[in-house]
């Protein structure tokens, strides 16, 4: 049965790094929408979940603090069953004939003659391959025309009693327990995807800022993130990152990110990178685009002396970024 664990605080989960590698799954396109695999002997989990964060028993509390905290939503998936005196997974389900309690039912259809009106089992309707009414002989061709089914018919090869609706019991192929529908133990179990408002922030925000900060700070650069720099023309410009090196001569280092979930990222973020760094003149300026940027932007970029930082997860991000700034040194 699912343990439960700490959940990690909403306002913490930008800075955790199992968050971070969770959402550059679904930045890279490796996760669409997380769905769960079916273990005979531990029920559902979600492996991919398990490699990140290490431990199977916080999986499900991993998920639905993501969730509460409106980063992803869910789908109902399935609905599991435990033990509910050994907790197994391990279940099978038994039909039992709701007067001596055996699963040793036999199950069959009624068939109703239409014409005639003579109702019984099939087996009794069964003659080699074809259907014969044994109240008045005629063969039965069509169904809904010549005949109809008429339900469902049980009956108990140990007490030879019959009956429609059987009664349900859970057997436990672990602890050899039975248990009925009553004492059952149902947990819902849903595939994940990312919030559309997410995913456009994702990027940005979580995924990338924080190890892009720390890369920087571990080359000798002080960071700020959505800094802020005040122009010539007197006006304040927001930046995602602002990074400053040096004693003497300080050296400005400024970085937005664009990101887009329909193919290349488009000009626009070029042009309103260049709007500002007009304004501010740094040293150096950087755009990371995910998953890349298009051609027109591109050239945009090499006329305002822009560096493009094309990746298409935080990891390549980081590699090509660190890349970059060892080309400048």
């Amino acid at each position: 049965m699912p343990k439960t664990n700490k959940k990690i605080k909403p306002a913490e989960l930008h800075k955790d790094r199992n968050t971070q590698a969770f959402l550059s799954k679904f930045l890279s396109g490796e996760i669409n929408e997380l769905e769960p695999v079916y273990d005979p002997e531990q029920g559902y989990r979600y492996p991919i979940v398990e490699s990140i964060i290490g431990d199977a028993a916080s999986v499900n509390d991993f998920l639905n603090g993501l969730h509460k905290a409106g980063m992803l939503k869910r789908r109902l998936y399935d609905k599991i069953i435990y033990c509910p005196e050994c907790g197994s997974a391990n279940i099978s389900v038994h039909y039992c004939c709701p007067y001596c309690k055996s699963f040793n039912i036999h199950k069959s259809s009624l068939i109703e003659h239409v014409k005639c009106g003579y109702m019984d089992v099939e087996e009794n309707f069964r003659k080699e391959d074809r259907l014969m009414c044994p109240k008045c002989h005629e063969e039965l061709k069509k169904l809904d025309v010549d005949y109809r089914r008429a339900g469902i018919w049980c009956t108990c090869k140990d007490c030879s009693k019959s009956f429609d609706i059987p009664d349900t019991a859970h057997f436990c192929r672990d602890c050899q327990s039975n248990s009925a529908f009553e004492d059952a133990v149902i947990k819902d179990v849903y595939t994940y995807s990312l919030e559309e408002e997410v995913r456009e922030k994702a990027a940005a925000d979580w995924v990338i800022i924080t190890p892009i900060s720390k890369l920087l700070q571990e080359n000798g650069f002080e960071v700020e993130s959505h800094a802020f720099l005040k122009g010539r023309s007197g006006a304040n410009h927001v930046f995602d990152i602002v990074a400053y090196k040096g004693d003497t001569k300080r050296e400005v280092t400024v970085i937005d990110l664009a990101s887009s979930t329909e193919g290349f990222v488009l000009e626009q973020p070029v042009i309103a990178l260049f709007a500002k760094i007009f304004d501010v003149s740094p040293d150096h300026a950087y755009l990371i685009a995910i998953p890349g940027m298009n051609e027109n932007g591109k050239k945009m970029a090499e006329l305002y002396n822009i560096e493009i930082v094309e990746a298409r997860n935080q990891e390549e991000a980081i590699e090509n970024l660190k890349g970059k700034l060892l080309e400048k040194e």
